[in-house]
């Protein structure tokens, strides 16, 4: 509410909310249980929120960080996403579900061996590295 120049106040929320939503008047009440994370609005009444302080609903319902994460995860997905890799991810979604467990428990194994030797090398010892008695 702050940050949309609204003062934070459960009588302000009441009142702007009220005014913006078509259906039954909240409560005083409501509004404070809201604000204090007792309770969480009806989706309905978060898209009503959201429009009017704009932002986001997610970001509402789950808070900034959690909507930080989950868009910083998809843009790590989407750039290191080739074309190569969407044309596998498309022929595997067309595969029936059998087939798709099959593929998956291989590609799970070939991860778990490549994770293995990767701890492998870095413990190994180096060639020609001296050796300390």
């Amino acid at each position: 509410m702050t940050r949309a120049g609204y003062e934070a106040r459960p009588a302000m929320l009441e009142r702007e909310f009220n005014t913006r939503y078509w259906g039954k008047a909240i409560t005083l009440q409501a509004v404070r249980a809201w604000l204090r994370g007792d309770a969480i609005p009806s989706q309905e009444k978060l898209q009503v929120l959201a429009e009017w302080l704009k932002i986001e609903p997610q970001v509402l319902r789950y808070g900034e960080e959690v909507t930080r994460a989950v868009r910083a995860r998809r843009k790590s997905w989407e750039e290191g996403i080739g074309y190569q890799e969407r044309e596998v991810f498309e022929a595997f979604l067309g595969l029936p579900a059998a087939q798709r467990k099959i593929v998956r428990e291989v590609i799970m194994v070939f991860a778990r061996a490549f994770s293995a030797d990767a701890v492998t090398e870095k413990t190994k010892p180096r060639k020609n590295a001296k050796v300390r008695s």
